[in-house]
Parts: C-alpha cells; structure tokens; sequence
C-alpha cells in the first residue's frame, strides 16, 4: 500500500509542476500580466504575458487557452527567440490531453532554443528537457528521465543562474527518488533545495512545495513527525492565499499526514477540504486522488460497502486508471474488498483482470528491452557507417577547397557589380514610389467612399429585412393563425353536437391535421421574429435557440460569458441571427454530434466561437462564401464592424467571429 500511494502522490506532483510553478498568489498575478499586455510595451514583453495567461487558463477555459497562446505567437511574430519560446508553451497547452503533440513541440524548442545562446534561452532549455523527460517517462522509465534532469535539465538551469528554477529542479529530482525509495539521497537533494529557497526565493511557490516535498518524504519512511515542521512552514506561506490552486496539494500533503497518523477523522476532513479546490481548479487527477485516500480510510474504518463505491467510481471516470500499473492496483483492490464484503463471485473476476492485466504488463516490459537491444545494435551499425562517411567527406572537402579560392574572387567581383546595380535600383524606386503613392492615395479614398456606400446599403437591406419578417411575423400569427385557430375551435364546438367520434374518424383526422397546421404556421412565425428575444433578451433566446436545435443524435453546449441585458434590439437581433446561420449550417451540413457555442461580451467587444467535430468542408472559403447563407452572415458581421475566422478540416469547423457593439 505505501508503495501504491507513494507512486500516486508523484502523479499528482507531476501533473502540478510537470508545467513549472504558478505563483502562490495568482490574483495578482494574472492582474499583472493583464495589465502588461494593455500597456504600451515590447512585443517580446506582450508575447510572454500572452504565453503565461494561456499557461493559467489550460485547465480551467481550453478556449481562452488556445487565443491567449496564439496572440502571443502573432505579438512576436518574425522574431526567432518568440517562435522557440512558442514552442515551449505549446507543449504546456497539449501536456494533459495529447502526449504525443505535446512531445513534439518540447522537442522543437530543444532544438531550437541552443541557437539563440542567451541565458534567457537557457531557462527555457532547462524546463523544456525536464517536461520533455517526464512525458518519455512511461516509455523510457524512470532512469531516463534522472538522466535527463541530472545530464541535460539541471546544467543548463546552473548555466542560466536564477536560483529559483534550480531550486525547483532539485525538488523534483527529489521527488522522483522517494518514489524509487532512495530517500536518503532524495533528502539530499531537498537541503540542496532548501539553502537556495530559503536564501534566494523566501516568498515563492518553489518554496512552498519544496517543504510539502519534504514533508512527504518522511511520512513515506513512517515519520511523519519529523516531517510534520515543513507541513506547518507550508501552511504559513499558503494561509495568505485562500483562492490559490496550491491549497490542493497542500490538504493533500495534510490528509497524508493524518493518514501516517491514523488519524481517520482528521484525514477526512483534509480530504473534503482538498476536493473542493480541486474541482474548483478542475484538478481532475487530483480529485481522483483523494478519492483513493477517501477510499483508504472508509476501508480501515470498515465502511466496507461505501470504500467498494469509491473504488468502482474511480475506475469508472478513468483519470488514474489510464496508467496500467494504477489499474492493476485498483483490480487487486477491488477483488480485496468484495472478498471482505462476501461477494466472492465478484472477487473472483476481479482478481483474473488482475492477473491478465500483469500478464500484459510484464510481456509488454519485456517487449521493451528487447527494442532497447535492437536500437543499440542500429545505433553500433550506423557509427561505423558515419565513420566511412566521414572519410570520404574529408576527402572531398580538400578538393572544394581549392574551388572555393577560385570562387571567392569571382564572387567580390560579382558582388561589386551587383552593389552597382542595387544602387541604380534604388534610385529608380524612390522615384516611382513617390507617384505611385499618389495614386495609391487616390485609390484608398475611392476604397473608402465605396465601403461607406456598402455599409449604408447592407444596413438598408438588414433593417428593410427584419422589419418584412417582423410584420409577416405577425401577419401570420395574429391574423391566419388567429383565423385557422377560430375555424379550429368551430369545427370542435360543432362535431362535438353533430358528430359521432367513431363513425366520423375521417372528420377528426382531418380536424388534427388543421391543428398540426396552426402549432406549424405559428411556429414559422416564431422564427421569423422570435418572442424570447423580444421578452427576455439575447441569452435566454439563444438558449432556446440550441434547444430547438438539439436532438437525440446531436448535443449542443453553449456557454454565455458576461452578456449584458440592456444591448440595443438591433443589435441582439443581429448576434442572434448570425447564431441561428452559424448553427443552422452545422446542423445541415457538418454530421456533427457535438457542437460547442461560446458568446461572451466584453465592453464593446462581442466574440462568438462555434465548434463541431463534423466532416469539414474541403472547399476555399472563397467559393463558399458564394452561398446565400454565408453571405448573410457576412452581411451581418460586416454591418457590426466585425471580423470573422473560418478553419475547417476533416476534424470538424471552427469559426470565430468578434463583433462591434459600441452602436450604429
């Protein structure tokens, strides 16, 4: 058991600091770093405000995420140092979701990083070996990545100097020895981390968890006393920060302690008090952790049947159970407890998973080592082809040598001849640029006159629009409807005298038919001006909007974001409009089962986003925009001063449109 809940607690170390650290108080932070991309400063300086607001946002809005990550690669855009550190924070964004991506951009900014030779360049070098090592981890093992911290990560930190990120990868070298029961070398390593915290960094977050390390050092040797100081030094730096995400993992390190303390009741508590901010900070590893301990400690109070639940749930919501050997514990723990409860058929099974799936396991390991021969013996067959290659390319560059001498005269002479050219050149441009920038200028004006007659014509067009389906709207339901609805009630108030149900079935069929007509002509009425919206404004219409559309084969998901009540009703009904064309078009052409509408407001700034994970389109947006739909939504974005994106491939569509609400 102490085994098992020592490799779950480095899960959760790993899923928290595999991104590096945020700082305790994170109110603070993110306010900085939305200050920082509003004011007037470096590009490089706005590109690394993005990257750290997208690093914040990845577990709790993937969305915001996602735009913060590429405004930061387009504030830095052109610029090398950018582009690597882009990389970096790409891998941070897939870390949780996608490995495989996540592995791939990491091993961009590997080799990218070492060209720029800044110590800048450095810092990012170091986090991106160590993140990079922890994602080849189940491939490679746990040699390979102390290899890659001790070899690659903690030599460039010591190359860039900042105290703190050395500090933390010692921490976390630590951190992976107690796993492997070295704790006396892993307490080694975290003194060495302490003298430089306490010293460099008194106030930071590397601190903080480098005394809950500590802490879980020693309660994974049965001393948790000794260990229980750097708890309380924990709790004091945490105290100040009540909304942080760490105060997760610091009831985590509590409610281990209580544990070593068989302090049941005690432990309880902690845990309860960790899962709220773990789902609070969807946390959704570390929620499944304490729902382990939780399970841990209703077994040893032999609330048997409740501890059976919490296994079965864990299990079922699949976050530890990815990882195979946290599977087969948890096999082995259920056969446990229904052997306890009396349910021996179910142990029974449980206890054959156990056993196929450590059959798997141990076939798959061995199957690994002898991959790792092969390559070794590829790698010995390919040095001695190098070494012959290398020979030859010796030889020949004697002989380009010579050539090259020969060249490099002929090359001044060009290059004098060519600066001649260039300076001609120059000179001829500078003087076609001055009229050609006259007529440029002449050009814009006839630009400009066109777009406001555009405007006002779209405008015209929009407003005569609504205003057609407003008065058929209410032709139609005031007036044919009010009338069918009459005849309706007639011809019930009369069959009801003069006709017989059973002998007259014709009648009523007929008369049903007239029902389903007026519940239709009143329902077209709705669409062309709908009652919600006039009633009760945008957010509650697009609400009705998605339920209308929502079927038992497609599920829509929409999230409203700060949307003001008081917006202008041209203006509602325009946004509403462009939702009702964004999803009639997935619902009719995508085949999507899911789609996700987002609507936020921001001052005078409407953002809409809509996904599905339909088909896709193969078409240029160009051609397509020639449909009559797509080119009212147009219309519609253009009448508000909007700006629409459009990306779509056989993964689905997704269109991004932001919106000028601030008036006509």
């Amino acid at each position: 058991m102490k085994k098992l809940l020592c490799f779950l607690y480095i899960l959760v170390h790993f899923s928290l600091q595999a991104q590096g650290l945020l700082p305790l108080n994170e109110k603070k932070f993110t306010d900085s770093l939305q200050l920082a991309i509003q004011s007037n400063i470096s590009n490089s300086s706005r590109a690394n405000a993005y990257f750290l607001l997208s690093r914040y946002y990845k577990s709790t809005d993937t969305l915001l995420s996602k735009k913060y990550l590429e405004n930061g690669k387009r504030a830095g855009a052109g610029d090398p140092f950018i582009t690597s550190v882009y990389y970096y924070y790409k891998g941070q964004y897939y870390q949780d979701f996608n490995k495989e991506k996540a592995a791939i951009f990491y091993r961009k900014a590997i080799e990218t990083l070492p060209r720029l030779k800044s110590k800048t360049a450095d810092y990012y070098l170091a986090l991106s070996w160590y993140n990079y090592g922890i994602l080849q981890k189940n491939k490679e093992g746990y040699p390979f990545l102390i290899k890659t911290m001790l070899e690659k990560s903690i030599p460039t930190a010591e190359k860039y100097g900042d105290s703190k990120i050395l500090g933390f990868l010692y921490t976390q070298l630590a951190l992976m020895l107690t796993y492997n029961a070295e704790f006396n070398k892993a307490h080694h390593y975290n003194e060495k981390a302490l003298q430089i915290l306490e010293k460099k960094a008194p106030a930071s977050a590397e601190l903080f968890y480098a005394y809950l390390n500590i802490s879980s050092n020693y309660c994974y040797q049965a001393k948790c006393l000794s260990g229980k100081q750097y708890l309380n030094k924990a709790g004091e730096m945490i105290h100040s920060y009540p909304e942080s995400s760490s105060n997760t993992l610091y009831y985590y390190n509590r409610a281990l302690y209580f544990i070593g303390q068989q302090d049941h009741e005690q432990a309880l508590q902690n845990i309860e008090k960790g899962l709220y901010y773990a789902k609070k900070f969807n946390q959704k590893l570390q929620m499944q952790m304490f729902y382990f301990h939780k399970y841990d400690t209703f077994k040893k109070l032999k609330r048997y049947t409740e501890a059976k639940s919490l296994l079965e749930e864990i299990l079922a919501e699949k976050t530890l159970a990815q990882d195979l050997n946290n599977r087969k514990t948890i096999y082995s723990h259920l056969a446990s407890i229904n052997e306890i409860i009396g349910n021996l058929s179910q142990a029974l099974l449980w206890e054959k998973k156990y056993s196929n799936l450590n059959d798997s396991i141990n076939a798959e390991n061995i199957k690994l080592e002898i991959n790792k021969l092969e390559a070794k013996f590829s790698a010995s067959e390919k040095e001695k082809k190098i070494a012959f290659l290398n020979a030859e390319k010796n030889q020949k560059q004697m002989e380009v040598n010579k050539k090259n001498s020969y060249l490099w005269v002929l090359s001044l002479v060009l290059l004098l001849f060519l600066s001649l050219l260039i300076f001609l050149f120059v000179i001829y441009r500078k003087n076609k640029k001055l009229s050609e920038q006259k007529e440029i200028n002449l050009q814009q004006k006839i630009e400009d006159i066109k777009q406001k007659e555009e405007l006002a014509l779209t405008k015209a067009i929009l407003e005569g629009e609504e205003r057609e389906r407003e008065r058929v709207a209410k032709d139609l339901h005031d007036g044919l409807g009010g009338m069918l609805a009459g005849v309706k009630i007639n011809l019930s108030t009369w069959s009801s005298h003069h006709l017989n149900p059973e002998l007259h079935r014709d009648f009523y069929k007929i008369l049903n038919q007239l029902d389903n007509s007026v519940a239709e002509l009143r329902h077209v009425a709705r669409n062309l001006m709908p009652e919600s919206l006039l009633n009760f404004g945008l957010e509650t219409a697009l609400h009705d909007l998605c339920e209308f559309y929502t079927r038992k084969d497609l599920d829509i998901y929409f999230q409203p974001i700060n949307i003001e009540k008081d917006l202008p009703l041209k203006i509602q009904l325009n946004i509403y409009r462009i939702v009702q064309e964004l999803l009639a078009n997935a619902v009719k052409h995508a085949e999507a089962s899911n789609i996700l509408l987002q609507c936020s407001q921001s001052d005078d700034n409407f953002m809409i986003t809509i996904e599905d994970n339909g088909k896709g389109f193969e078409k240029d947006i160009e051609k397509t925009s020639k449909s009559m739909g797509l080119r009212n939504l147009k219309n519609r974005v253009n009448y508000l001063k909007g700006k629409m994106e459009v990306s779509s491939d056989n993964q689905g569509t997704t269109v991004n449109i932001e919106l000028n609400i601030d008036g006509e």
